[in-house]
């Protein structure tokens, strides 16, 4: 059983363990039936008759990829539902059959030896915003005309694109006007939006009650399942236009494409054509390339018989002659005569809610943290809220971003500052995720951490790898995390495992290919490692249970070389344990150890050492043979 100690997960025997696993699965976001493939337009708006059942792959394949992942040392898995899979027909209609099929898929999990924990999934608010998540019914019933979103630029939608998809733009679809005001509305209604009600409920409360009953719903069923060790709050959180200080103005640390301000936001919904900036991201940061009129056909984004909430709350207002004018533009960055914060004002007490609900189910779940990407955590009082974990994510954002991968450049992306060099790239990135190691989540208390996602494109350089079948440029990018992350000591699952990747459409989601297995490359699909991607960068050795504390680790790719140090524990007499891949060792390896014993047991790529009791430190070497 999982347990926390302070900063390290613990197993029963009272070992360090080093988790180490994947997010499945990257099309986990979207349903079966019909087939929710973002670039498919059809049917795409009927979203009340849709099943997830089959996500992250159906149940008579489970085995064959739940024992691929252990084969890979992937024995942590972050595992993707959304709310629009449970709830999907209308509030509080549960769909009984998908809950069946998770309930039996994740007792498979099990069988095969592997931990998870529950990720409800979002991004961007919902598919009908250009992400995933939440229900279509949540946007119609504060008065978004779904059809309407994207051509009124309150949305950018892969299905309604005429053309290419432009890579990584889907996140710009947070400071929009629908996903920003559904955002907006779900964690500060109560303070924006308070004359906006559902039956009667205000809107804030009929937003999150429903989300937190339907992951209820999921803890009901798989409680009792101690390799179901807990469940992270809500994957990436967005503030929406909340703290925003000026309507008129920009902001957000991403543009590209259209990027209108919040007031043009509001205007182009209710049909008034804009004049919108183009922004693009270049090797050398965020550039303005144009402008450019948007929604010429006055779409309106609401409803015929509703209109903008924002209006309705006096944001702005039409004139005597019909001219529309901005009334409050500073209206979302303070309430109650100070500067709002979304961290402790919203997000916290949501983080507090969620966890009630959780653990009047399953009191012992562990809770999963994760604010808005690239912000710290909330805090709490040192005996507040036990049970917490760090689950922040992190990627080198110039190779996510531009689908290539330099190896001695880089550059900070909340400074702007470039670093050129092979060492000195490889310290910025030990470097941001020591800071998000070092974020705490007690006051004056380290935080257990795990990187939720971390991990790299797949189709860079134009999809070489796929038409060469040469990966070097691959494995060497996801090294470069590979080695940040041994180098803070870091458990991690990595985004992704996709059952059903293909190389045209990648993880089948606004055109993201980030799955370390495909079948497209599966040559030999009786052979257990055909079909994955950059395999000698995510499978390699690690210790996966230490009778101590990890002081230090470092794994050379080339070479194969693996030097592991730690401070013994005189508690336990359980040995500590090694995953040693037979992929880095195909001719055997040889161990050097400071002192004790050690077993090797290759065909179960496993090696086991027993530390000498009357020394502090011990160091284990795993050498190719």
């Amino acid at each position: 059983m999982l347990h926390l100690n302070k900063t390290w997960f613990k197993d029963d025997h009272d070992r360090t363990l080093w988790l180490r696993g994947v997010n499945l699965g990257g099309s986990s976001k979207l349903p079966t039936d019909p087939d929710g493939a973002t670039w498919r337009a059809e049917r795409f708006f009927e979203h009340r008759q849709v099943s997830f059942v089959g996500r992250p792959f159906p149940l008579a394949e489970a085995d064959q990829h739940f024992a691929r992942l252990r084969r890979w040392g992937l024995t942590f898995i972050r595992f993707l539902i959304t709310w629009e899979a449970i709830e999907h027909a209308g509030p509080g209609i549960y769909d009984e059959a998908y809950l069946d099929y998770l309930t039996a898929v994740v007792k498979k999990a099990g069988e095969h030896g592997l931990t998870l924990f529950i990720d409800p999934h979002e991004d961007v608010w919902s598919r009908f915003t250009g992400g995933d998540g939440a229900p279509g019914w949540t946007l119609e019933t504060v008065g978004f005309h779904l059809p309407n979103l994207h051509a009124s630029n309150a949305a950018f939608v892969h299905s309604q694109v005429q053309g290419d998809y432009p890579r990584m733009i889907w996140p710009t679809n947070n400071e929009k006007l629908a996903a920003a005001t559904m955002w907006t509305l779900f964690f500060a209604g109560d303070d924006f939006a308070p004359q906006l009600k559902v039956d009667g409920a205000p809107i804030q409360q009929f937003l999150q009650q429903h989300y937190f009953d339907a992951v209820a719903q999921v803890a009901e069923r798989l409680k009792g399942m101690p390799h179901v060790v807990g469940y992270d709050v809500l994957n990436e959180p967005s503030t929406g236009w909340i703290g925003w200080k000026d309507l008129r103005m920009n902001g957000g640390s991403l543009r590209r494409g259209a990027t209108p301000t919040p007031w043009q936001s509001m205007l182009m919904g209710e049909g008034y054509p804009q004049l919108v900036a183009l922004w693009d991201l270049t090797m050398v940061g965020l550039s303005r390339i144009g402008l450019r009129i948007h929604n010429n056909e006055r779409i309106r984004a609401w409803q015929e018989e509703r209109g903008c909430i924002w209006r309705q709350h006096g944001v702005w207002d039409l004139d005597s002659r019909g001219h529309a004018h901005l009334i409050q533009p500073h209206y979302f960055a303070t309430r109650g005569g100070r500067a709002v914060d979304f961290t402790n004002d919203y997000y916290k007490p949501f983080a507090e809610h969620f966890t009630a609900a959780i653990r009047t189910i399953d009191p012992d779940a562990l809770i999963f943290i994760e604010n808005e990407p690239q912000h710290a955590p909330p805090v709490w009082g040192t005996d507040e809220m036990p049970g917490l974990v760090n689950a922040a994510h992190w990627y080198d954002n110039m190779t996510l971003f531009m689908k290539h991968f330099s190896p001695s450049f880089t550059m900070d992306t909340k400074t702007g500052r470039p670093y050129f060099g092979r060492r000195r790239k490889q310290e910025v990135f030990r470097r941001q995720l020591a800071a998000i190691q070092d974020a705490p989540l007690h006051r004056d208390q380290p935080a257990p951490t795990i990187i939720g996602e971390t991990g790299i494109p797949m189709d860079m350089r134009k999809k070489r790898a796929y038409h060469t079948g040469k990966q070097e440029h691959l494995v060497q990018a996801l090294d470069a995390t590979m080695q940040a992350l041994e180098a803070n000591l870091l458990p991690f699952t990595l985004w992704n495992y996709t059952a059903d990747n293909t190389n045209q459409h990648g993880d089948l989601w606004n055109d993201e290919d980030l799955s370390i297995f495909s079948r497209d490359q599966q040559h030999d699909p009786a052979e257990p490692d055909s079909g994955a991607r950059a395999m000698p960068a995510f499978r390699r050795p690690y210790p996966t249970a230490t009778a101590g504390e990890p002081l230090s680790f470092h794994f050379d790719i080339q070479s194969g070389r693996m030097t592991y140090t730690f401070h013994g524990s005189p508690i336990t007499t359980h040995p500590t344990e090694f995953y040693v891949p037979v992929s880095h060792y195909p001719r055997g390896f040889c161990v050097h150890v400071s002192d004790g014993r050690w077993e090797a047991d290759p065909e179960a790529q496993r090696l086991t050492y027993w530390h000498s009791p009357n020394r502090e430190e011990h160091t284990v070497v795993i050498e190719r043979s």
